[in-house]
């Protein structure tokens, strides 16, 4: 097996202005690959974007990717994806929370913008491959046939977010990182022996669309105020919210209930109901789930068939749960081994073979582990 192509490629780089990135691209050019580096422009005001070094979306990192291409000695341009991103990530995100659900944007990023429109756009301008800073390793097997892998240190591994990726879009995939056994400051210091600005670049955080990082008063502005209940596992009214998309299952704080819980302990939430507008909160033992249905599964690779046992990540940095799978009339049926806790609808499970990536689907629904609200 080897991931390292064995001819010189057409490589389109992703930059996004960050050290990660930056490093790809430098190690993609170094073993002799014909290395174009681009920054996509996701904003028609990059000003609404974060501003300061964060890693994405900002006038600033545009700038940072170019001087990083410069100093690499590649070619570089910068590609305007705003209307794409709106559409296809911002809107979604929106939308997502409005029906209750838990979205994750940098999953719907890689899925529709790095290797869907960007992809596309490469291919048809005669790239081979498309290549950015994840830790992730695509294996090629013997049969020619390519397989996505958990990163060689598991610490950084990024493969979460890349389990949507089909097969096409893997035969046209370079990670440059993924077999790095390093910490992130030998990637800075990597960085900083080949003379890149943005070897001390802090790395980017949260939601890079939502400028200050307030992802409640995001929604509020484009969804508004709708004051609604909040409510116990029995149906009893403890207070009021002013929208259920302000609220994630697992919650605990800014719940704003003032009658404390019979045994006195935290309440967190349950369930979000975006037809009455009412959040369910309860105690931390009724979010334990036992099984899950999800919907629109992507396979990186044949879909499976049957009844498998596999390990399901269910946040890009949880840990890895024991499960049964199967597909059933097109949706994905998981029943964990044991009770995992805080799953929401709108998130991914990503299905693993050992370091494998399976595939992975959007959760619909679930099933408790106690008698609370499912």
């Amino acid at each position: 097996m080897t991931e390292t192509p064995q001819r010189p490629l057409r490589v389109l780089a992703a930059m996004s202005g960050g050290v990660d990135s930056a490093v790809a691209a430098a190690r993609a050019a170094e073993a002799g690959h014909d290395v174009t580096g681009v920054h996509l422009a996701l904003s028609a005001n990059p000003q609404s974007f974060r501003t300061g070094a964060r890693g994405c979306c900002t006038i600033e990192d545009s700038r940072d990717a170019r001087r990083a291409a410069d100093v690499i000695g590649i070619p570089f341009y910068v590609w305007d994806l705003a209307d794409r991103f709106r559409e296809d990530v911002v809107e979604d995100f929106i939308a997502e929370y409005e029906a209750g659900r838990t979205p994750n944007p940098c999953l719907r990023c890689n899925e529709k913008i790095k290797f869907a429109a960007l992809l596309d756009k490469a291919l048809a301008l005669g790239f081979d491959a498309v290549c950015t800073g994840h830790y992730a390793k695509v294996v090629t097997l013997g049969d020619g046939t390519r397989e996505l892998h958990r990163a060689s240190d598991m610490a950084k591994d990024q493969s979460y977010v890349l389990g949507v990726l089909d097969d096409r879009q893997l035969a046209h995939a370079m990670f440059p990182l993924g077999d790095t056994v390093t910490t992130k400051d030998e990637i800075r210091a990597e960085a900083e022996r080949r003379g890149l600005a943005v070897a001390k670049k802090p790395d980017s955080h949260d939601i890079c669309f939502i400028a200050d990082g307030d992802t409640q008063g995001f929604l509020a502005r484009r969804l508004g105020t709708s004051e609604g209940d909040i409510v116990d596992e029995s149906g009893a009214r403890l207070g009021t919210h002013d929208g259920a998309y302000g609220f994630t299952i697992g919650q605990r704080k800014g719940l704003r209930i003032g009658t404390p819980a019979p045994d006195g302990k935290p309440r967190y939430v349950l369930d979000i109901s975006p037809v009455d507008n009412t959040v369910t909160v309860g105690p931390a033992s009724s979010l334990d789930v036992d099984g899950l249905t999800a919907v629109k599964p992507r396979w990186c690779g044949a879909a499976p068939v049957g009844s498998a046992s596999y390990t399901a990540q269910l946040r890009a940095h949880g840990g890895e749960s024991e499960v049964v799978a199967e597909l059933v009339d097109g949706e994905l049926r998981v029943d964990f081994a044991e009770p995992v806790r805080g799953v929401a609808p709108g998130q991914a499970v990503v299905l693993y073979d050992g370091t494998r990536v399976v595939g992975s689907a959007t959760i619909a629904s679930t099933t408790r582990a106690s008698s609370a609200v499912a």
